[in-house]
């Protein structure tokens, strides 16, 4: 087994394996054991939609679940035909969606785009939900077993909390993109390995290789990883200063190497996201700058754990739910931390990385119990028009103080599991004192055993909720559509989709597989000054659309709305306007049918076929 030494280049070589006398099978055994638990885990935190996997959607964030569908047919629908996965014309039609300016996935859609082909978006977005999660404790256990503690034990707590944590599980209430963290504890690996003489050009490349892919998963919580390490590699360089000097040259050298390797595979969609057709700069308004941590937040529990009440959101859940560690954890947390940084460097790192990422995510404004203090956070300092921060989200920083939570949880069971002694024959990473047997403490394990239990048993994820979706109409499934939209032309579905209406005939889009394109959608894209907005901008018939479902009443209408709904058409090369059953169908059918003449009725739907309005 290699033993990892308390310096830059993370693993030293192979030395003599610690005595044991457990078989030497045992440690397999013990991973699939690990596996096979994080495996039953995310089969529960989906188990709601596979109720009925076909016709459910998150309860709490039901347009991101259809957003994220539509991404799976987005990639099954590229590779398909063969199209350009960076942007697409299927939604906002005619302008379309730059999708690399978007949480896009595509490093999981374009790869799993058979089984999306086979298995249709809903079944997928529920399986990859799952195996995602567990795949991110999988990766994490990997990590924490071969490079940072003894005990497997230790490294499958740990990992089960880095995969399961409430701020992942929460975002897994419709943003698969938060939970495919998978490559990140083999990323941070790699930095901490960039050190190691005589390997810098493999290290290098690895790294590279790996967050060139992360780009292609999620950007943010890419940079959520970078600012984690940087933290930590400034903190081991203060810490142990002549091993810091002895490994820079390799460091930079392989760092230089990654960074070079991922820049020159990734340089294409990078440019195309902030240069090419439909990107924009920065968010109108920087809506996100405001959302911060909320304190009372670090020692509540989350809502979809076992230990969670909803009704505590309603005060301080205003925003998202990336701490939520519950008072126990907290306590366990802060005890550890005591006890365990004057003989663990890697405890001491854990300790920066909590107190830095805990103050950085609390925003512009102390918030407390849900209200906004007078007192100043430290994004009140920082200009909320700089780049990348004009697009950061202070609360998700708040993800990295869960990461260290997790390492730490694997460090204090692995100190209880030895009775505080040091590994033998070598100390691994962060352990300040090698050999010396220490007495042993017979009341230290059953007491930290129960502590750590006590801190995150709490905390096990309860499976998400899920409220059941109108399907689509038999005339869009079935087909019976295709005479009336030839190509080049786009099917008008009413409500049009937008981040706020619309979500079961966004659905209509994902669940063909893009087989007709639409206009409007979910999305961020460019206004009129080139800053981002969510949904396309809305034309005179769909804020019509919108104003008649929100009042329940048709308005009265002029020539004028009846010559913009021609003009509307037109914009959108519209051939047919389609209404499927809806709780407003009865209004909407009467205002479309002012604006634009009588329907016909097909099969399931009402259909106005518009090609001899708009030539």
């Amino acid at each position: 087994m290699p033993v990892v030494n308390p310096s830059l280049n993370f693993v030293s070589a192979p030395v003599a394996a610690e005595p044991s006398r457990r078989p030497r099978r045992r440690p397999a055994r013990a991973d699939v054991l690990a596996i096979g638990a994080y495996v039953l885990l995310g089969v529960l935190v989906c188990l709601n939609y596979w109720v009925d996997v076909q016709n459910r959607v998150s309860s709490h964030l039901p347009t991101d679940h259809s957003w994220f569908e539509w991404l799976f047919s987005h990639g099954a629908y590229s590779v398909r035909h063969l199209e350009n996965p960076l942007f697409t014309a299927r939604q906002n039609a005619p302008d379309g969606v730059n999708m690399m300016a978007n949480t896009s996935l595509l490093g999981v859609t374009l790869p799993l785009a058979p089984l999306t082909m086979l298995l249709g978006p809903q079944v997928m977005y529920a399986l990859y939900l799952g195996a995602a999660l567990a795949a991110t404790a999988g990766t994490s256990y990997w990590v924490l077993s071969r490079h940072l503690v003894r005990s497997r034990a230790a490294a499958f707590v740990g990992g089960a909390f880095l995969g399961f944590a409430p701020g992942i599980v929460h975002h897994a209430n419709g943003q698969p993109n938060f939970v495919s963290n998978f490559l990140l504890p083999l990323i941070v690996l790699r930095v901490f390995r960039l050190g190691e003489p005589g390997r810098w050009r493999r290290n290098g490349v690895v790294l590279g290789l790996l967050v060139a892919y992360q780009i292609f998963i999620n950007e943010e919580m890419l940079l959520l990883t970078a600012l984690a390490c940087l933290v930590a590699v400034v903190a081991y360089a203060v810490m142990r200063p002549a091993r810091t000097r002895a490994v820079a040259g390799t460091f930079a050298a392989a760092l230089g190497v990654g960074g070079g390797l991922a820049l020159l595979l990734t340089a294409y969609p990078i440019w195309f996201q902030f240069n090419g057709p439909q990107s924009y700069r920065g968010l109108q308004g920087g809506v996100f700058h405001n959302w911060g941590e909320d304190l009372a937040a670090f020692v509540t529990f989350a809502r979809d754990t076992v230990a969670g009440d909803e009704a505590v959101e309603k005060t301080i859940g205003l925003t998202e739910q990336n701490t939520w560690f519950g008072w126990p954890l907290v306590l366990l947390s802060l005890v550890a931390l005591v006890l365990l940084v004057r003989r663990s460097l890697a405890a001491r790192i854990v300790a920066v990385l909590v107190v830095v990422f805990t103050v950085a995510s609390i925003g512009p404004k102390v918030r407390l119990n849900g209200v906004e203090t007078e007192t100043d956070g430290p994004w009140s300092y920082i200009p909320d028009d700089l780049p990348l921060v004009e697009m950061m989200m202070p609360t998700r920083l708040a993800l990295v103080v869960g990461a260290a939570v997790g390492v730490l949880l694997a460090l204090a069971w692995d100190a209880v599991a030895h009775n505080g002694r040091p590994p033998v024959p070598a100390p691994r990473v962060g352990d300040d004192t090698a050999g010396g047997a220490r007495p042993r403490r017979r009341w230290l394990r059953p007491v930290g055993y129960a502590a750590v239990a006590l801190a995150v048993l709490p905390l096990v994820p309860r499976p998400l909720p899920a409220q059941p979706v109108e399907p689509p109409p038999h005339f869009i499934t079935a087909g019976g559509w295709r005479p009336y939209v030839p190509a080049g032309r786009t099917l008008v579905p009413v409500p049009i989709p937008s981040n706020v209406h619309g979500l079961p005939t966004l659905r209509w889009s994902a669940l063909t597989q893009h087989a007709f394109p639409i206009p409007g959608g979910y999305f961020i894209g460019p206004n009129e000054l080139g800053e981002g907005v969510f949904g396309a901008p809305n034309r005179p018939t769909s804020t019509l659309v919108y104003a008649t479902m929100d009042s329940g009443d048709v308005p009265p209408l002029t020539d004028e709305n009846r010559r913009q709904a021609v003009e509307d058409l037109r914009f959108w090369k519209a051939s047919v306007v389609v209404l499927g059953a809806h709780p407003r169908e009865a209004v909407l059918r009467e205002l479309m049918t002012a604006l634009i003449g009588p329907p016909q009725r097909v099969d399931d739907v009402w259909l106005w076929d518009v090609r001899p309005l708009v030539g």
